[in-house]
């Protein structure tokens, strides 16, 4: 079966999950049935599918109406009656095996022959799941987040029998309903985000258990110096201490006493009002951005490093893969793996023998993988290779963008951080100067920028990651001026959100199109911050300075229309005139005299800062030149033949 043999899905569960996937998938056009045991789990999943469409109606993010959507879901209780015609299969069923066992046996029965049955199991064994039927090889794993509705991740797991031809197809069908899937190609406990996350909250538990950290200091720690959304004990409140414990003891890991205690405590986080803070009597979590300034964080992140080594060396996922997955998945600012080649892969291998040492403990043994590398000598960046290859060469790992290059020469750039709105951090202004200064330029006509999803261009830098930066440390970023300076035209395709360093990235371009209700803005007052990427000077060369203050001073929103009014972009129209404008604009560029628009870019640019008496004397200089170009003979001829120009850039 391939994508295209795909028409009708069946999801198995109302619950949370259950719902949550029918919804999605409904939204992406697919007919759906919705099936669960009784009818009434059912009525109640339809109706939060419901109530669900009509908040996204109401705050924009989605454009169908909802009874559209709902057109396309059905419900049922009788499995074969739900399952009959389906070509996918996604089971959503309540975590036991047993259970799960029981329905793939039956959907053996009940589905056509070449269905693809999926679990979307968060922990259990696929291999497992799939003994209960007779085609295991068409049997995967699907493991959504949740909310589905809102989580961009799914992991797309093999069982030991698993096609590649079924991974495939799932994965492609996870692409069509606008999700970001990542290959768990081998079925190991946790697959890959829960496998890599799990130190972040077991090694945090047994440093408070030994004392050599409060909870509040560890918490502080990870937020404030390493950026992550959430301390790893205001996660576990949230999620349910009890949760990873149970997961803890039932892969036979030893469980650190402040774990137990409170689980036998019946204190149990967020749920029970109390866990590692109080949430009935007190004011939830307590600590704050002066604590942790000691706390050992290198001991958490080099596990959770190690555990993406043992991913990598046993072919479970790349490093590319866990990136994406522990970005979107858990929210981490950044991959563990691009963050390990920063700190040195040497560091941490470091950093695990010393805990052995110390400890003797099975979790500080370090990965063969990781050992490895560090023999070789590729500890990252600094080495030029390390879990990604940091080479001068434009074949480099990006994990914050995607660009591809087309037979027209247009460079096509897609920011890449969903999870954060496809906010700017240092590994994608850095990517994009990589790509810029290494791509072959006399290949490159014209370049866009747009960003990844349906919510945001980009909603401006990434707070967390100024996460412990002390102010001498801070630098001009060069990204900004690299696209300015970049000798094609550049265009911004802005759909959404278009703030602070994202407005910044905007303006840096030659040209913006943009949707109506996009929205612009430079909220940095309202941090206690200004534009630091160049918004204070381009806009007050952009706009009249009455307005340029405005934007800086306020901090408001203003939308498309506005911002066409005003002149910060080119044109604001409707969202379904956004594919078809950008293409006119990008047409007249890519089949433009290349060297004539690189002389006009540079000319304005330079001209724009200096007298006019010096600006017109840059532009006759480049008007002469250009008059001896094979470009201007072929306009010439062209414009006397009557037909389109083939410019040539000579």
């Amino acid at each position: 079966m391939t994508i295209d043999d795909i028409d009708r899905v069946t999801v198995l569960g109302a619950g949370s999950m259950g719902h949550g996937i029918t919804e999605v998938v409904a939204l992406a056009g697919y007919q759906v049935t919705m099936r669960d045991i009784e009818q009434e789990l059912v009525d109640d999943g339809y109706d939060d599918i419901e109530w669900s469409l009509e908040k996204l109606a109401e705050k924009g993010l989605i454009d169908q109406a909802p009874a559209d959507v709902m057109d396309r879901i059905d419900t049922a209780v009788d499995l074969e009656t739900a399952t009959e015609d389906a070509d996918l299969v996604i089971e959503a069923a309540p975590e036991q095996m047993e259970i799960k066992k029981d329905i793939f046996g039956q959907l053996d029965e009940y589905t056509p022959e070449g269905a693809i049955l999926a679990s979307n199991t968060s922990s259990l064994s696929i291999t497992e799941i799939a003994t209960a039927t007779d085609r295991p090889e068409q049997v995967c794993g699907m493991h959504f987040f949740n909310p589905p509705v809102k989580m961009e991740l799914v992991e797309v797991i093999y069982g030991d029998e698993t096609t590649d031809d079924t991974a495939e197809t799932a994965y492609e069908f996870v692409e069509s309903i606008d999700k970001t899937p990542i290959y768990v190609r081998k079925d190991v406990n946790g697959f890959v985000v829960n496998s890599v996350l799990g130190p972040f909250g077991d090694e945090a538990a047994w440093m408070a258990s030994e004392g050599v950290a409060s909870v509040e200091e560890i918490d502080a720690a990870m937020v404030h110096q390493r950026g992550y959304p959430m301390g790893p004990f205001e996660l576990s409140d949230m999620t349910g201490i009890d949760i990873g414990y149970h997961v803890r003891k039932e892969a036979g890991k030893p469980i650190p006493p402040i774990v137990e205690e409170k689980v036998e405590a019946e204190e149990l986080g967020q749920k029970t009002g109390k866990g590692y803070y109080d949430y009935e009597d007190g004011e939830g979590t307590t600590y704050e951005a002066g604590q942790g300034e000691d706390v050992d964080w290198l001991r958490i992140e080099s596990r959770i490093v190690n555990e993406a080594a043992k991913l990598i060396g046993n072919d479970v996922a790349t490093a590319e893969a866990i990136d994406t997955g522990l970005r979107l998945g858990a929210g981490f600012p950044e991959g563990p793996c691009r963050r390990a080649d920063k700190i040195g892969l040497d560091t941490v291998l470091e950093k695990l023998d010393d805990l052995h040492e110390e400890y003797g403990e099975e979790r500080y043994d370090a990965a063969d993988y990781l050992r490895e590398l560090v023999e070789a000598g590729n500890t990252g960046e600094d080495a030029g290779a390390g879990f990604f290859d940091y080479g001068d060469s434009a074949e480099r790992d990006y994990t914050t963008i995607n660009h591809s290059l087309n037979d027209d020469g247009l460079l096509e750039i897609e920011l890449d951080r969903q999870a954060r709105m496809n906010a700017l951090n240092a590994d994608m202004m850095d990517e994009i100067v990589h790509l810029l200064e290494n791509v072959d330029v006399d290949e490159v006509r014209a370049v866009t920028f747009e960003g990844a999803g349906d919510r945001a261009f980009c909603a401006g830098a990434d707070i967390t990651g100024f996460a412990g930066i002390e102010p001498h440390e801070v630098e001009v970023t060069p990204v900004f001026q690299t696209v300015n300076d970049f000798p094609r035209p550049t265009l911004a395709k802005i759909d959404g959100y278009c703030l602070g360093g994202g407005n910044e990235l905007a303006l840096a371009c030659d040209l913006r199109i943009a949707t109506e209700d996009s929205e612009f803005g430079f909220p940095e007052i309202n941090l206690g911050l200004i534009p630091g990427g160049g918004g204070t000077q381009r806009a007050m060369r952009m706009l009249t300075e009455a307005r340029a203050k405005e934007l800086v001073f306020r901090g408001h929103r203003i939308d498309g229309e506005l911002a066409e009014e005003w002149g910060l972009i080119n044109r604001a129209v409707d969202d379904d005139e956004l594919e078809e404008t950008v293409e006119e604009y990008v047409s007249d560029l890519v089949s433009g005299p290349p060297i004539a628009l690189r002389k006009a870019k540079k000319v304005m640019n330079e001209g724009r800062d200096q007298d006019i008496s010096a600006g017109l004397e840059l532009e006759s200089q480049a008007f002469g030149l250009l008059l001896s170009t094979d470009d201007m003979m072929e306009g010439a001829s062209a414009f006397m033949e009557d037909r389109e120009p083939e410019f040539e850039g000579k």
